[in-house]
């Protein structure tokens, strides 16, 4: 069956943080492959896990393998234009393009070997086999295989084209770290954990030598472009060896603290990257240093690749800077072969997401990172809207106000909190007055107080225990703080209530409840058997949920104190966050797994898992309709979530698409009688609008919303003439369906609802009136139609002949008789009491009506 085209919307952003690279990106979910129900990514991710980079065959892209998925970045404009990723908390070890270009591999930690297609950024197909992870993979010359090695100790051979495995070379007596196609692709060489490289014969699978000389584990493998030499590199050693293919004798060896190796496209030269920050380029026929860069700084260089052309070298770096640095991770350069100059670099967000907040208008979202900085983003547009710097430590916690202009923001270590103006990203003031770690902040209802819990601290060789401080949110001034009762260990997670008379907080592994206007203690909630992570109000206030350590998400009556039904120990491990929907229906929980879970806040049972995370989902909130749930990670970025319900299908009888089927679509079909080729009215899809689409319409009323009920009142330029015709052309189709018989029986109660009765004259409207009327009246019989208007003294003041009419309602005042209040000689008539009398064959009935001006 045939029904109009959909549009579906499809709003999927990859955005760049723009402290260290001012890019923003968006490209639609099919290049991005976000997780499904994502429908945006927020930050870059943790690029310090970079484990691999390889050029295009043209040099156009450069592919980086990530702690979060596989970066294809744009080498002229250095933007990025894709991100390949699967919902796996898994590691992308290794990436390689076909000969072509048009596929990349990636081989991972969970022991699969993605084929991806470059063009339209989806998965081609997934090889398994191995029984432990990845490490590299490798392309034959004609694209045909693929090589690969793994933990297993084992290199498999694949089939591109069918996924199917067609040999396993078994020798090595530990895990393979590099496998590399010889450039004839007769011969594949392999290093590995045993400190061996091993040449194999690809058609027999056979053994073909063994190279020793490596004391360490042979990280790297390397063909020159003749095939003549392999370059090697070891672990520990910081040594490249460079073999002869031929006789498997050793020809020279590079001293230095290598790391990564790679042949230039000529074969003339090394370059090696290193662990004490440079980039070395070697002769290779003389195995002699040429030159160095050494622009890198604190940063060991882990990986380097040349472009197709030899130009450009690209160097995966990560930098060793103190914890407290401004910025530390890894970092793509990209290098001038020829002079040794830098081109570009690309950086990202590369540190934990510890916190996210929705302003309460739902248009922006807050990021706490631990990069020392607060982020705002547009949530509509996914773009990077401000950054907020001033913390010189992470950023544990944030918060808007109620009233959308201020976000206070926390480090646990510091022990300050900070006020920001949402509007201009200046600091409001610096809330200083904490003794120990910050774990929470949270705004009153009315936006006046700021509550923040504090830990466990030692002063003057005293312990302190955790509690409330409560700040005065104009002036910045401590107004109160709650220790009272609290004997535990570390306070963590800090709430109020809907209403804002208590406030919530977990202590180790119990939940406190206090009073805000009197400070005392209400309640304290036991039955968790770790600390307590997070805890949220229900919106009614009825409700606590706290989740903890201890895997458990517990919901407690606020009232009582006691626990309710709902205990949900679905979780494996330690749940960092929970947050309630507006509507109090459902709760989002996000554990130590990277996973967000949605339960049914009654019943507890799960609604559904959201993957896609790839390290612990550190906060999740609802925005305020409910249909988006944000979720910050430490894996460095912020998952925007659709869960709005999906609207029903429109079904083919409803033709205007308003949501019912009813007499609307029925006349929609009527006036498109006749028509053919793609028209909505074209309900059975036969490719022509007739009389049995306006029955399968008709049909349709019983099983929607528009119940006979809806008909009742016909439309005005429906008559029973029309349905008559209707129905008379549908007897004659002669179908005994029991869907078409129904419609049948449908136009017959329309005809019914459309044939009066009896003739009458109803009141006319308004009434009084100034200077129009109308005059509504119903026929049970077709009739020559007059209606006469007389003064009170009976002198005839205007005729209105409306010729002969059908049987039916003439009501509406399209359809009404209408006088505009002048006389037959288009003259205003004055103010007083009028009498119309409708004459109809032979029925005649007079009213009264009045002219007030």
């Amino acid at each position: 069956m045939k029904t109009p085209k959909s549009l579906f919307f499809i709003l999927t952003l990859l955005l760049i943080s723009t402290t260290y690279l001012p890019i923003g990106f968006a490209q639609d979910s099919t290049t991005l492959n976000l997780p499904e129900g994502a429908k945006a990514r927020l930050g870059k991710g943790l690029i310090e896990n970079i484990e691999d980079i390889a050029y295009s065959p043209d040099g156009a892209l450069l592919a980086v393998a990530s702690s979060i998925g596989v970066w294809l970045y744009d080498t002229n404009t250095y933007q990025e234009i894709a991100l390949l990723t699967r919902p796996s908390r898994y590691l992308y070890h290794n990436v390689a393009f076909s000969p072509d270009g048009n596929t990349l591999a990636t081989g991972s930690d969970d022991a699969t070997i993605y084929l991806w297609d470059v063009n339209t950024g989806t998965l081609k197909n997934t090889l398994t086999g191995h029984t432990s992870w990845v490490k590299h993979i490798s392309f034959s010359p004609n694209g045909r295989m693929i090589a690969s090695g793994g933990g297993d100790n084992t290199i498999r051979l694949w089939d591109v084209n069918t996924g199917t495995l067609k040999n396993t070379l078994t020798g090595h007596t530990h895990p393979v770290e590099s496998v590399s196609f010889s450039p004839d692709g007769r011969t594949i060489a392999s290093g590995g954990r045993d400190n061996t490289i091993r040449l194999w014969n690809v058609n027999t699978g056979t053994l073909k030598n063994t190279l020793t000389g490596h004391t360490d584990t042979v990280l790297s493998v390397a063909f020159s472009p003749d095939g003549n030499t392999i370059a090697s590199r070891s672990s520990e050693e910081g040594t490249v060896l460079l073999w002869d293919v031929n006789t498997g004798t050793l020809k020279s060896t590079l001293t230095d603290t290598v790391y990564s190796v790679a042949f230039s496209p000529d074969g003339r030269t090394i370059a090696s990257g290193g662990r004490d920050n440079t980039i070395r380029f070697w002769d290779v026929a003389t195995g002699t240093p040429k030159y160095t860069i050494t622009e890198h700084t604190n940063s060991v260089v882990s990986s380097v690749s040349f472009s197709p052309d030899g130009k450009t070298i690209a160097s995966v770096s990560w930098s060793y800077a103190p914890t407290n640095a401004p910025w530390r991770g890894a970092a793509i350069r990209f290098w001038d072969v020829n002079t040794g100059t830098l081109k570009n670099t690309i950086m990202g967000d590369t540190h934990r997401v510890n916190s996210v907040a929705f302003s309460p208008d739902g248009n922006t979202l807050a990021t706490g990172s631990e990069d020392t900085t607060i982020r705002l983003w547009d949530v509509n547009t996914g773009t990077l809207k401000n950054t907020l710097t001033g913390h010189t430590h992470p950023v544990d916690n944030v918060a808007f106000s109620p009233d959308g202009n201020t976000i206070a923001s926390a480090y646990s270590k510091d022990s300050t909190i900070r006020l920001w103006d949402v509007n201009t990203g200046t600091l409001k003031n610096t809330l200083i007055g904490h003794t120990n770690d910050v774990t929470g902040v949270a705004f009153s209802p009315d936006g006046n107080t700021l509550a923040s819990g504090h830990g466990l601290g030692i002063i003057a060789d005293e312990i302190v225990y955790g509690g409330i401080n409560l700040w005065d949110v104009h002036t910045g001034n401590l107004k109160n703080t709650i220790t009272a009762g609290i004997e535990r260990f570390d306070a963590s997670g800090v709430a109020f209530s809907p209403d804002g008379n208590i406030i919530a907080i977990g202590i180790y592994d119990t939940v406190h409840l206090w009073d805000v206007a009197t400070g005392t203690l209400k309640s304290t909630l036991t039955g968790h058997t770790g600390s307590v992570r997070s805890v949220a109000f229900s919106p009614d206030g009825n409700t606590i949920a706290s989740s903890s350590v201890d895997t458990t998400i517990r919901l407690w009556d606020v009232d009582t104190g006691t626990l309710k039904n709902t205990t949900i120990t679905e979780h494996t491990d330690e749940v960092r966050s929970v947050a309630f929907s507006p509507d109090g229906n459902t709760l989002a929980s996000g554990d130590w797994n990277g996973t967000v879970r949605l339960w049914d806040a009654d019943t507890g049972t799960l609604k559904s898992t959201l993957t896609g995370h790839t390290s612990v989902v550190s906060s999740v909130v609802f925005s305020l309709d409910g249909n988006t749930i944000a979720s910050g990670s430490w894996d460095g970025t912020v998952l925007l979530w659709n869960i709005a319900p999906a609207e029903p299908p429109r079904l083919a009888a409803d033709v205007n698409a308003d949501g019912t089927v009813n007499i609307q679509d029925l006349v929609q079909v009527a006036a498109n009688f006749g028509e053919t080729g793609e028209n909505p009215a074209d309900v059975n899809g036969d490719g022509q609008v007739n009389i049995q689409d306006l029955v399968a319409v008709a049909a349709a009323f019983g099983e929607t919303a528009a119940a006979p009920a809806v008909y009742a009142t016909a439309p005005e330029h429906l008559t029973a003439t029309e349905v008559k015709q209707w129905l008379h052309a549908a007897q004659n189709e002669n179908l005994t369906d029991p869907t078409f018989q129904r419609g049948v029986e449908v136009l017959k109660h329309l005809l019914t609802l459309l044939t009066p009765k009896e003739t009458v004259l109803l009141a006319n409207y308004p009434n009084p009136f100034n200077p129009e009327t109308w005059i509504p009246y119903q026929l049970a019989e077709p009739a020559e139609v007059t209606i006469r208007i007389y003064a009170v003294d009976g002198s005839l003041v205007r005729v209105l002949s409306l010729g002969h009419q059908a049987t039916g309602s003439y009501q509406t005042r399209t359809r009404a008789a209408h006088w505009d209040g002048r006389n037959n000689f288009g003259e205003p008539v004055a103010s007083g009491v009028y009498f119309y009398t409708l004459t109809a064959g032979d029925f005649t009935a007079t009213r009264k009506m009045l002219i007030r001006k």
